[in-house]
């Protein structure tokens, strides 16, 4: 099965604990062929990834493709000033299997992701967990306005996504894509998700709830989440500033964190101060909540 990982040095942190979860709730890990798609990173970081993932007995294949997301992307709605996010649409020009499950950085996964590699896309281009209707995104003028969609068409979080490649090649979904790109390249308020979105039409297989159970700062465990995968969503993370504190989910996190992936990337850098004045609002809000 193939999974497929879209990261910059920013995602490190959260990477390692996805990818431990991953392999240790993995029925058989050797079945799994695991791509990261590397926007500037080092090479002393592909060797940490690799290091975690001798660590965790994993017994797959990995590959690991470069690329530059200001040179592919740069001409987009950034976020922040990086357009790492939009790597993922690179997936089906970058793998040529016929299916690809594609998975964020900010997840723990509880799940045996091989129950995935036969779903019936049912001839949807792709498969994911419903959201909401588009009436309440924060894309609803763009689709409702400029594309001129019903309210009611279904909308999906892009952090688990699986691909059929397949019928992604045979409709010339790159084609959709880039035409989007060009037509709207300052609308794309959720970036790659705007656009995964946009060409899905509301046209997607659903999957069960439990591959993207959505978990926020503040908020408790979701119910029914011992065999799921859990998307920390919306910030602080826990391992953002003060996230031990403020995130009920750090303890199921820090159980997938390694103490060498902590060495690594858990010290305080101009990133991380950065990222803390980005989202003081949302830090100081779960603050005085707990308080």
């Amino acid at each position: 099965m193939d999974i497929a990982f879209n990261i910059n040095p920013n995602g490190m942190e959260g990477l390692g604990a996805t990818l431990s979860s991953l392999i240790r709730h993995c029925s058989n890990n050797a079945k799994l062929n695991l791509w990261f798609l590397c926007s500037d990173l080092e090479m002393k970081d592909k060797d940490n990834i690799n290091q975690l993932l001798t660590q965790e007995s994993f017994k797959g294949s990995k590959q690991f493709i470069d690329f530059d997301a200001k040179e592919h992307f740069g001409h987009l709605r950034s976020l922040h000033g990086d357009w790492t996010a939009y790597g993922r649409l690179l997936i089906p020009k970058l793998i040529s299997s016929d299916r690809v499950l594609y998975l964020d950085t900010d997840l723990i996964v509880l799940a045996d992701v091989l129950a995935l590699q036969e779903i019936d896309f049912s001839e949807k281009v792709l498969a994911a967990v419903y959201g909401a209707p588009v009436e309440v995104t924060l894309d609803k003028d763009f689709f409702i306005s400029r594309l001129k969609w019903s309210s009611k068409i279904g909308y999906f979080n892009s952090g688990v996504l699986l691909f059929n490649l397949i019928k992604w090649r045979e409709g010339n979904y790159d084609a959709l894509i880039k035409d989007l790109m060009d037509k709207y390249p300052d609308a794309l308020i959720s970036h790659d998700q705007t656009l995964l979105n946009a060409v899905a039409k509301g046209e997607f297989m659903h999957l069960s709830p439990n591959y993207n159970l959505t978990w926020y700062a503040g908020s408790k465990r979701p119910d029914n989440s011992e065999a799921a995968i859990l998307h920390f969503v919306g910030s602080p993370k826990p391992w953002d500033f003060l996230g031990k504190w403020l995130h009920k989910g750090y303890a199921v996190w820090v159980q997938y964190h390694a103490p060498f992936w902590n060495a690594q990337y858990g010290r305080l850098t101009t990133h991380k101060l950065y990222r803390s004045w980005k989202i003081r609002r949302s830090i100081l809000k779960h603050l005085k909540n707990r308080l």
